[in-house]
């Protein structure tokens, strides 16, 4: 008996030895170091449980090659990943369906319905949303009191607020004031900026899912024709003609300095605008995206963010899906919110009265743009999104800088996008 026993125990000793995951995470010191705490607590509930805390490469880009290279391998050497917002339709086929895992069911519908959509591949749900992001208009509150202005919820009324304020401040001897800046150069922010656009003026979403599950093309169109003729009218008007080099930073150091009355750009930008070494600190807010005037106009700010996927060649998924489920459960999310200032994708955080009276309290007013975010067509467009999206950015760059019109850009842009991906057009 005494042998049985202990063989027994050999056994279930190499059974709990053998669950051991390993987790690649960002690249930032506070993501190794949050990553770490949190497996340590999982860890201490799960007794034989071993997870490997590995610090990713910095750049988003090196990420997904190293993902990939994981991927075509078939390589169960990385368990967990976190992975960006647009690549769940170019990686899904290596990572297991989160659906077959106890509790996936139960907390999907508590977490932004678009992110969840958005991390949907053909019914199967690969990644958990862990933090989102999504693109918001900051506004310069003391200038909007100065000229009698209400923060603007249409593009039009921007332009025409962005101008008043502009013309006002340089007559008052400031010749480097702007009204509006934003991200024009020709890389993926300027498909999230032209995405908003678009989408908020009733001009679609590039390539859409229709009812049936079959794709369409449908960036040819009045709506988004009118929205990127608004977009081109203000380079050199209301944003500087070197907007069409802008990425974030380069908005942000212009808004910062006090030198812009409105700015698009994404939430990191709250709690630096409101530094020690900012000019603009306290004296500005945050709202949704302004809307268009073509028929179905609606805010829209681009969605971002990271997720949790499991890979499919990985020897202990059961874990790996239960420890992506508990670094995503409402408590984690309000814990990674507060101590590392990370957007929740659960609704019920924002409501949480311990970030209501934490510092982190300035993200409930990011609520309504996260519920409204649209997602670009990485899903639709898989696994060709990044060259889908370089085709759209392109297009869009040529209309800004005046070497296309607009309604010719879009033209030669459905021809490219039907070319790569074999879809049908609205048209």
């Amino acid at each position: 008996m005494k042998k049985v026993f202990l063989a027994l125990a050999a056994a279930i000793l190499a059974f709990a030895s053998a669950q051991e995951i390993n987790y690649i995470t960002g690249n930032r010191g506070s993501d190794v170091d949050y990553a770490t705490r949190k497996a340590q607590e999982y860890m201490a509930d799960h007794p034989g449980v071993t997870i490997n805390v590995i610090q990713g490469p910095e750049s988003a880009t090196d990420r997904a090659q190293q993902y990939l290279q994981f991927f075509e391998a078939q390589s169960g050497e990385v368990d967990l990943f976190e992975i960006d917002v647009i690549w769940p339709g170019d990686m899904a086929e290596h990572l297991v369906n989160l659906y077959d895992y106890a509790g996936y069911n139960e907390a999907a519908p508590d977490f932004f319905p678009a992110i969840v959509a958005n991390n949907t591949v053909d019914g199967r749900l690969v990644g958990i949303p862990y933090f989102t992001d999504a693109g918001l208009l900051y506004y310069r509150q003391d200038l909007l009191d100065k000229y009698s202005l209400s923060v603007p919820t249409t593009w039009d009324e921007l332009t025409a607020a962005a101008q008043t304020i502009q013309d006002g401040e340089r007559a008052e001897g400031n010749p480097d004031f702007w009204g509006f800046v934003w991200q024009g150069n020709a890389y993926e922010g300027l498909t999230c900026d032209a995405l908003e656009w678009v989408a908020s003026n009733g001009g679609g979403e590039i390539v859409e899912v229709q009812e049936d599950g079959s794709k369409l093309i449908t960036i040819n169109n009045e709506n988004a024709i009118a929205a990127l003729e608004k977009a081109a009218s203000w380079v050199g008007t209301i944003s500087p003609n070197g907007v069409t080099g802008y990425q974030e930073e380069d908005a942000r150091e212009v808004w910062q300095s006090g030198n812009a009355a409105f700015m698009r750009n994404w939430p990191y930008a709250y709690s630096l605008g409101n530094g020690e070494d900012s000019a603009v600190a306290g004296k500005f807010g945050v709202a949704a995206l302004p809307m268009g005037s073509g028929e179905g106009a609606r805010n829209a700010g681009t969605l971002g963010g990271w997720q949790l996927a499991v890979s499919k060649y990985s020897a202990n998924p059961e874990v790996a899906a239960d420890f992506a489920l508990f670094l995503t459960n409402h408590e984690n999310q309000l814990d990674n919110a507060i101590t590392r200032s990370l957007l929740p994708t659960r609704t019920a955080v924002y409501e949480d009265q311990a970030l209501l009276d934490s510092g982190s309290a300035f993200m409930a007013e990011f609520l309504p743009v996260f519920q409204g975010a649209v997602a670009r067509p990485s899903t639709a467009t898989a696994p060709n999104y990044l060259q889908a999206s370089q085709y759209f950015f392109s297009a869009v760059h040529s209309v800004l800088t005046g070497e296309e019109d607009a309604e010719t850009a879009l033209a030669l842009l459905e021809l490219d996008l039907e070319s790569l991906t074999g879809f049908p057009t609205a048209q």
